[in-house]
């Protein structure tokens, strides 16, 4: 999901909202979550 959400082209940075809607049901939220989030919101920056 992760891959995908990076991969796909846009012409904004993705924002936490559309992060948190990309990877519902993707993951358990009960440890970890927000360094993922977070992670994935660095990589967004570094693209």
């Amino acid at each position: 999901a992760t891959t995908a959400m990076l991969a796909k082209p846009r012409e904004k940075p993705l924002t936490i909202t559309e992060i948190r809607r990309g990877l519902a049901g993707n993951l358990c939220r009960c440890t970890g979550y927000q360094m993922i989030v977070n992670t994935v919101l660095d990589c967004e920056k570094t693209k």
